[in-house]
């Protein structure tokens, strides 16, 4: 079907007004959204590669995707490569798309994309590379995936318009009011007439209203225009009765448009603008909205004289990424009942396989979730649970087919088990490696050194402001000592019941482009990890808190604190995540005093915290094996 598909779609890049030498594809929805609804599920559809990022680049005779390290694997495993040529991006002799593109297409190509689908941010500098190369990039505002589709026979799904709920503050800790206040605040030091929300998370969280249009992510398809006077949400039909009363109560008054005017209305705001002859007034953006939306919002081929835009890093992404006092107890809170369900479910799974039973990656990842569900606030899964046994732990974003083989967890697996809740207190995301039996000695030492970088970024102390990815190489040293390594980044930050993976900080050997510096009260991921292909694969997990550490905090390295970086403060990390890693996977003799006493001292807090609650539930078992995971690791 691939090849099909190609055909369709080089023969729409023929037909064009001005025929496309290259159409670009990316992994991407109208709002920049990381995870994607089927609707907008372009490059998997053209590709088969069903992998969560990568950007797809067809030309008369060349099919490629550009991905990251995490996808290497999957890609291979996925796509026809007779047809189509994996872009390693990772790899420094790896050339960008615009690098690519200028070398492979003569003088005079035109290439070209849905502007829908592509940021101003990544517009730009690809616009100017090819002029530079004496080529066009030109918007092509009818997605031709879309059409190739439709002549096919093959349409994309209709867009979703799920339920939205409202959250109350009793979750959020401050009220839409207060943030769309801080927000027109804002807007005035800026000179802004208006401000256009268009990342779906900013819209969730600005109004404390929550979705489902997104399989884990509860987001709305919608965009929001804030002005100093009106509120306008553009969802759906643009019916918003049922949000109104719960929204006036927090002091907003709520006006609904339907979704797909919200091109039309920037222009004719624009417009207006235009003609009050003010000069001073803008219309604020991120630079992380869609190239349509920017055009639109500088009436682009209306105005004689296009409006200047404020397009930079959004101040809903800065203010969604300090949590308040709130938010973060909620995170506490609901990774308490996290690890109650974890811990559940790895005590069920050994005793399954001890006693013989067979048990797929799928009835694995099912049955986590059924524990889930007993949880309080419980609203689903944050992601697709990666239950990777043997050789497919070592596939960095796995995901096992129901409709397809399924894999059996057998007694002589390592196996990888990233998986995370969303609760109407917070998010969570955990991985934990265990040996569903005796490990051997390489895998002891692997999943040590792992551990200990987890340790060594879990328990640093560092100097308020720097940026996350300072900290990357913390999480490594004990792999790169003796030549290994992983390749995806060690951190990133997560929403409040919100997308799991939030921006824009985050800990990486890339540096994050918009991260503000560290600052207490962000909620971030803290995930090394080591992968043999073919073999098996160990990550650990944990969510961390970052707080500010002094003497008296209770830290690890709090007391041998001399000074607080010239003023600058002391930050630190407070692990939320409460589940035990597993003692007979742990070589001893590779961590040092520091590191053995800090794993002691968690699983001690793992066991205080979880231990109490499993013999209020009647979970007896549960809470034997827990107090046997969580036993002090003495030195042989």
């Amino acid at each position: 079907m691939s090849l099909q598909r190609l055909a369709a779609l080089r023969a729409l890049m023929s037909s064009q007004p001005a025929a496309l030498s290259a159409y670009i594809v990316p992994t991407a929805d109208a709002h920049n959204s990381e995870y994607i609804s089927p609707a907008d599920a372009r490059r998997e559809w053209l590709s088969g590669f069903t992998g969560s990022a990568g950007t797809a680049v067809v030309t008369t005779a060349h099919a490629l995707v550009w991905t990251d390290g995490r996808y290497y694997t999957q890609f291979e495993k996925e796509a026809d490569l007779t047809i189509w040529t994996l872009m390693k991006q990772s790899l420094p002799d790896t050339p960008s798309i615009e690098k690519w593109l200028s070398t492979n297409l003569l003088a005079g190509a035109v290439v070209g994309v849905d502007p829908k689908t592509m940021t101003r941010e990544e517009w730009t500098p690809l616009q100017s590379a090819l002029t530079k190369a004496k080529m066009q990039l030109i918007a092509v505002d009818s997605n031709l995936v879309d059409l190739a589709r439709v002549q096919l026979n093959d349409p994309p799904p209709e867009r979703p318009h799920n339920e939205i709920i409202h959250l109350p503050s009793q979750y959020t800790g401050k009220t839409a009011g207060q943030k769309i206040s801080e927000l027109r605040e804002k807007m005035s030091l800026k000179k802004a007439a208006a401000l256009v929300i268009t990342a779906l998370d900013e819209i969730a969280y600005t109004l404390n209203l929550r979705g489902s249009d997104i399989a884990y992510n509860p987001v709305f398809f919608s965009y929001l225009l804030i002005t100093p006077t009106a509120v306008q949400l553009f969802w759906h039909s643009g019916d918003v009765t049922a949000l109104a009363d719960s929204l006036l109560e927090e002091g907003v008054t709520l006006e609904g448009k339907p979704y797909g005017e919200i091109v039309p209305a920037l222009r004719e705001f624009a417009k207006k603008l235009s003609e009050s002859g003010d000069g001073e007034h803008s219309i604020w953006l991120s630079g992380e909205a869609s190239e349509a939306i920017h055009r639109a919002a500088a009436g682009d081929g209306d105005l004689k004289k296009p409006l200047n835009l404020i397009s930079e890093v959004s101040p809903v992404a800065l203010a969604k990424l300090i949590k308040n006092e709130v938010e973060l107890e909620g995170f506490r809170q609901c990774h308490i009942r996290d690890g109650i369900a974890v811990v559940r479910f790895f005590r069920w799974l050994h005793a399954q396989l001890d006693a013989g039973h067979q048990v797929t990656e799928i009835q694995a990842a099912d049955k986590l979730l059924d524990f889930r569900k007993e949880e309080k606030d419980f609203m689903g899964p944050s992601f697709e649970t990666i239950p990777g046994a043997g050789e497919n732990g070592a596939v960095i974003h796995y995901s096992p087919k129901r409709d397809g083989t399924q894999r059996d967890i057998r007694r002589d697996d390592m196996f990888l088990l990233d998986s995370g809740g969303q609760y109407k207190d917070g998010t969570t995301d955990i991985t934990r490696t265990r040996h569903m039996g005796e490990p051997e000695q390489l895998q002891k030492d692997n999943f040590t050194r792992v551990l200990k970088g987890q340790i060594g970024v879990g328990s640093a102390l560092f100097p308020k402001g720097v940026k996350g990815n300072v900290l990357d190489s913390f999480a490594r040293k004990a792999l790169w000592d003796v030549g290994l390594d992983y390749a995806h980044g060690t951190g990133h930050g997560v929403g409040h019941f919100l997308n799991v993976h939030e921006g824009p900080a985050g800990v990486s050997w890339r540096p994050y482009p918009h991260d503000p510096g560290l600052r207490a009260g962000q909620i971030l991921s803290n995930e090394p990890g080591y992968y043999k292909v073919g073999e098996y694969g160990i990550r650990h997990e944990d969510l961390v808190e970052t707080i500010a550490v002094t003497k008296d905090t209770k830290h690890p390295r709090a007391g041998d604190l001399l000074g607080d970086y010239e003023g600058r403060g002391v930050l630190g990390f407070n692990t939320i995540t409460l589940v035990p890693h597993q003692k007979t996977c742990v070589n001893e003799g590779l961590l040092t005093d520091f590191e053995l006493k800090y794993l002691n001292d968690y699983h001690e807090r793992v066991f205080k915290t979880l231990g109490p609650i499993l013999i209020e539930r009647g979970l007896q078992e549960d809470h034997d094996w827990l107090e046997k995971e969580c036993s002090p690791i003495l030195r042989s």
